[in-house]
């Protein structure tokens, strides 16, 4: 049988606190997610691990046997890692990275190639997903997600651009037959091409002008999951409506002429995206050099 790692760090954290909430405070991983962990491990198992009631969590048995072994076994584990990290002149591992499409096609390919080619040792792994995530219980070491979307407990280092900008924009085929709106609200008239996120909710447009911001939800003859938006940008290429993106992402078609800007004054500003990951002490030294190589090179 093969045990979940993770789960069974989980598990000692767990049992060393005697509870799931001072397990959080001290691990900076939420209770439901250490919870969920141990509940995992157990399935694994075929065994209950802990005895919970609503003051206090003692382990089992087999759990007290188990924990016994784990922690020695771990911080053997935790030596020879150390051990190792002592004798490298240069980072050497992986690194799992868990970002947006936006940060996998705008950020990091300004990033990586001079990172790699810096530290050729070591190993990235990149995951798309949109949502917020546990990078820890998703076996990733840190992760890229912007600051609303953080979660507490995280250190976070601006990765990328200082800033950037969601750029509305349609065909001249599209503009010539409909029209070019005035105002964001005129959009509601319009063929639009939004996205939606994972639980399937319809990605609201925000502009923002002389401190006035007006939020409106497209209309939408094409939706598509956010994953996916160069299928919108090429239906609106082809004239079937207006997208809203990423400036980056749209500012091939808008130099080539395949798009025009669609209120460009109305344009709404934000801070560029994060590097997140969990604790200060003991980072890992792949880890420990992408963040510094991120960290002096930002634009």
């Amino acid at each position: 049988m093969v045990a979940d790692l993770s789960a069974a760090r989980a598990f000692v954290a767990v049992a060393t606190a005697g509870g799931f909430r001072d397990a959080a405070h001290a691990t900076g991983i939420s209770a439901s997610s250490l919870s969920g962990a141990v509940k995992r491990l157990e399935s694994q198992l075929g065994l209950r691990l802990l005895n919970r009631t609503t003051r206090s969590v003692v382990p089992t048995e087999a759990g007290a046997h188990l924990l016994e072994r784990l922690q020695i076994a771990m911080a053997d584990v935790e030596a020879a890692l150390e051990r190792a990290n002592d004798y490298r002149e240069t980072p050497n591992g992986t690194i799992r990275l868990n970002v947006p499409i936006n940060a996998a096609r705008l950020v990091l390919p300004r990033i990586l190639p001079g990172f790699m080619a810096a530290f050729p040792n070591v190993r990235v792994e990149v995951t798309v997903e949109h949502g917020v995530v546990d990078i820890l219980a998703a076996g990733c070491d840190a992760g890229i997600r912007y600051d609303e979307r953080l979660t507490k407990n995280m250190v976070a280092v601006p990765i990328g651009p200082k800033s950037q900008r969601f750029a509305t924009a349609a065909s001249p085929a599209y503009l010539a037959r409909h029209g070019r709106p005035a105002h964001p609200r005129d959009l509601l008239h319009h063929a639009c091409l939004p996205g939606k996120s994972g639980s399937g909710a319809i990605a609201p447009w925000e502009f923002e002008r002389d401190g006035e911001i007006v939020r409106i939800e497209p209309p939408g003859t094409l939706v598509v999951d956010v994953n996916a938006m160069d299928l919108a940008v090429s239906a609106a290429i082809d004239g079937c409506g207006m997208v809203q993106l990423f400036e980056e992402w749209l500012r091939p078609a808008l130099d080539s002429g395949a798009l025009q800007p669609v209120l460009e004054p109305w344009w709404h500003s934000f801070s560029g995206p994060f590097l997140y990951y969990y604790g200060r002490d003991h980072v890992p030294a792949p880890l420990g050099a992408f963040i510094g190589y991120v960290q002096e090179n930002r634009w």
